[in-house]
């Protein structure tokens, strides 16, 4: 590990970085919100354009010191049903027993860990839901971690094509190894198991990734971030204004099902959070706002 200066500055770097990411992302969404026509806007005529609420959280640490915090960005609007997009910078110790769990931890519980977690669920069934984050922890150990991966309603090849293509040339440019090792992980990951069924069409999931070199770890990190705005707003802009049906949005609501019993069950940023003393409401902002059960 770097002397403590060093350390201090990559941790502030990070965060700032996640903050960043998250302002664009924000500014980008409300910017949609604005771009609805047609059907799709006389359908949504009563609701008014999304602007994201920001609330700031702090945390606690079991022995009464403090422990970090966050802020949570939510919007609801006529495009975008429910989007959450959340930062946070937290540190601490991890219980006996989640320490054994996480790399660097079992000799020193001490953390840090800072990241952006984002899930948006459209209005639109056409338009796919999808989430993203990105992270970075100190143990005694340090690593990058995150991902994103598309949840449509119904596939469509084309967005699927291009969703991973973006993934794809951010990854190409660091380490051609990275985008087949990321993605295979995406995939084994996002399993529901207990139905035997993938959440959806993929994307890349990395974690651990500590090559010995953290500028450019740090770099990778960050063009996965700029790689997810740019394909996902324009696969928003693709579907937003084409017309849909309502036995489209019952499926649609079976899907987001689907989406809540993975992040419930199996999704290790909500472990993560909720072991770890995190604001409940924003772990669980991953939740859409509706959901149905055949």
């Amino acid at each position: 590990m770097p002397d403590s200066d060093i350390l201090d500055q990559r941790k502030g770097r990070a965060s700032a970085w996640f903050a960043e990411l998250r302002d664009k992302i924000c500014a980008a969404f409300e910017t949609l919100e604005g771009e609805l026509t047609g059907e799709n806007a006389e359908r949504c005529a009563g609701i008014p354009e999304g602007r994201f609420e920001r609330k700031d959280w702090t945390r606690v640490n079991e022995d009464g010191s403090p422990g970090g915090g966050g802020t949570m960005a939510l919007m609801r609007g006529k495009v975008f049903e429910k989007v959450g997009v959340n930062v946070s910078t937290v540190h601490g110790a991890f219980s006996q027993e989640f320490a054994k769990q996480i790399p660097g931890a079992e000799e020193d519980p001490s953390f840090w860990a800072s990241g952006i977690s984002l899930v948006a669920h459209m209005r639109s069934p056409l338009v796919p839901a999808v989430h993203m984050n990105t992270r970075h922890i100190v143990t005694s150990k340090a690593w990058f971690g995150g991902g994103g991966d598309l949840n449509p309603m119904v596939p469509v090849d084309a967005d699927t094509a291009d969703f991973h293509a973006a993934f794809k040339a951010a990854c190409d440019a660091h380490d051609p190894d990275y985008y087949p090792k990321f993605k295979a992980w995406c995939d084994d990951y996002f399993m529901i198991k207990h139905r035997g069924e993938a959440r959806g069409v993929g994307g890349i999931f990395y974690d651990y990734l500590d090559s010995g070199d953290w500028e450019a770890d740090f770099a990778f990190t960050q063009d996965v971030g700029r790689a997810f705005l740019d394909i996902y707003r324009r696969l928003v802009r693709r579907h937003m204004n084409e017309p849909w049906t309502e036995e489209q949005r019952q499926h649609q609501l079976f899907k987001r099902g689907r989406y809540a019993e993975f992040n419930l069950v199996y999704d290790r940023g909500t472990q993560f959070g909720l072991k770890t003393g995190g604001n409940v409401e924003a772990i669980l902002m991953s939740l859409p706002p509706l959901a149905a059960w055949p």
